[in-house]
């Protein structure tokens, strides 16, 4: 299939982009380069791309309405897959504006164009932070997500509501990805393995958060872009059972879903810092702080309706999954072993 992918120089789209092009899809993938973080990362990802056939890069904005609805206009795409987005929860409390711009007018401009030219499915991704306070885990697709905690959470919640109402006012099929704490060869050097590895091989501090009391469902993104593909190829329809009485809020009359792509094994911060040490073979100097603002103790994720209807559920372990981070980072960033 001919498919867009947005984000495709992040750290999702790298790896998802990857698989589609291991099946054979013809991938274009659309990328601003923006300056979030290190461009050169992004740049090293994107080569690693455009060296394999079946891949064209596309360097565009996704609040260019313009831009975006001739380049739908012209290359026809079967399918979507939009992961674009300005992420990290924190910096969200010092530029809001600019995940307004990327997550909610960038989210829209693809909408638009599946719309309008006939797209088969639009997969996004969405995020974990969008159970902002709910504390009844697993977290579950099935039950609300009312009360984010972040610009960032509010802007994949919208992102979800404007979905549903294309798939009911226009028929799109769209189907949602909340993804829990992502990590792995490749990642953002604002997430806290990345930073971890590079304050430990330093010899500098790491700063850890709520004292070390968090528990997250890391995981490892090969499972996420596996689940992606998956989720990609299974095209939403309307539930039959769904009633309005009693509303799912992951399923829908209109062909929309929602899944959560997580380990369902949570793992305390500490274990995962000790994890990191012992890949390392060096101890961390470890700063405990307070949890910061917009942050969550805990989480952890039901998947059991992405098993049901892809037969695929995450599995990675920590152990594994650092490892394999580490033995990237250290060859990319050429630090002795």
């Amino acid at each position: 299939m001919k498919i867009l992918l947005t984000g495709a120089a992040g750290f999702i789209g790298y790896h998802t982009a990857g698989k589609l092009l291991a099946l054979g899809h013809e991938v274009i993938g659309l990328d601003n380069l923006n300056d979030y973080y290190d461009v050169t990362l992004k740049q090293a990802r994107l080569d690693r791309l455009t060296s394999r056939d079946g891949f064209r890069f596309v360097r565009l904005d996704l609040a260019d309405e313009a831009g975006m609805a001739a380049l739908f206009a012209r290359e026809k795409f079967q399918r979507v897959i939009h992961l674009a987005a300005q992420a990290g929860v924190r910096h969200s409390l010092k530029d809001p504006y600019s995940y307004v711009r990327s997550n909610v007018t960038g989210t829209l401009t693809v909408l638009e164009g599946c719309r309008h030219h006939g797209v088969e499915h639009l997969v996004y991704a969405s995020t974990s932070s969008v159970y902002g306070a709910n504390t009844d885990m697993p977290f579950s697709p099935h039950r609300g997500a009312s009360h984010p905690l972040t610009i960032y959470a509010a802007t994949k919640r919208a992102d979800e509501l404007m979905a549903h109402s294309y798939s009911s006012l226009f028929g799109l099929p769209t189907t949602g990805l909340r993804f829990f704490t992502v990590y792995g060869p490749w990642g953002r050097p604002d997430m806290a393995l990345f930073l971890f590895a590079r304050n430990i091989l330093e010899g500098k501090p790491i700063e850890v958060f709520n004292n070390g009391r968090h528990k997250r469902d890391f995981t490892y993104v090969d499972d996420i872009a596996e689940g992606v593909v998956r989720v990609c190829e299974h095209v939403a329809q309307p539930d039959p059972n769904w009633s309005g009485d009693s509303p799912d809020p992951a399923a829908s009359r209109s062909p929309f879903r929602l899944y959560n792509i997580g380990n369902r094994r949570p793992v305390e911060l500490m274990r995962y810092i000790e994890v990191l040490e012992q890949c390392l073979g060096r101890e961390a100097e470890k700063r405990f702080l307070p949890l910061q603002p917009g942050d969550v103790p805990d989480t952890c994720a039901d998947v059991e309706a992405l098993v049901r209807d892809v037969g695929y559920r995450p599995a990675t372990p920590v152990e594994v999954g650092v490892r394999r981070f580490v033995d990237w980072f250290c060859e990319y960033y050429s630090y002795p072993r």
